[in-house]
């Protein structure tokens, strides 16, 4: 049970945050764009970039190597047209937008758990950072349905209460199973549940 609430959550997850993440100049595209420059070879921050982008990743790589060679001032700005060239592309790759550079430090608290557990190959603390995540999100909106049916006979209005909390928590739930089984996909926007039919 854990396991598939820990799956779910990470699923929504990747949707919500990863897109921030992937612009942050500590994220994993820009970090792997510093270690291409470092060594001179692209090969690192094509994986980022659909094939057809290769062409012009392989380019802009390219160019930013030679103004490079003019100075550190040259060599700054020369990389941060890099990284967002970069960061466009991956982006508009993956259909999302691209709306700037993110600061370091700026990814939220599980993404950071995230990578470190990538780093580390150890999944222990991000896993229970999750299922715990889950269980409260879950559990309180099971609480807060449970808490209305109790007076949901006592008028059409305490009626509706109780069943806008009960749908609600239901496409949540949906909303979970559905990211379980249907693989949500980062970059990529979720499909809102249908309307429940009752």
């Amino acid at each position: 049970m854990k396991r598939t609430m820990i799956a779910a959550v990470l699923a929504i997850f990747a949707v919500s945050v990863a897109e921030a993440h992937c612009d942050s100049l500590d994220g994993p595209v820009i970090m792997a764009a510093r270690a291409a420059l470092g060594s001179g070879k692209p090969d690192g921050v094509l994986a980022w970039v659909q094939p057809a982008d290769e062409a012009a990743i392989r380019d802009a790589f390219s160019k930013t190597l030679e103004v490079r060679k003019l100075g550190p001032k040259a060599a700054a700005l020369a990389d941060t047209w890099f990284f967002e060239t970069l960061v466009r592309v991956h982006r508009a790759g993956e259909g999302a937008p691209y709306t700037g550079l993110k600061p370091a430090g700026s990814a939220e608290e599980i993404v950071k758990k995230l990578d470190a557990s990538v780093e580390k190959g150890d999944i222990k603390e991000l896993a229970a950072m999750i299922a715990s995540h889950a269980e409260r999100s879950i559990g309180g909106k099971f609480g807060h349905v449970m808490e209305l049916k109790k007076t949901a006979g006592q008028s059409v209005e305490k009626g509706r209460e109780y069943v806008a909390a009960y749908v609600e928590f239901m496409h949540y739930v949906e909303g979970v199973k559905n990211a379980v089984h249907g693989g949500a996909h980062h970059g990529k926007a979720e499909e809102k549940p249908a309307a429940h039919k009752h």
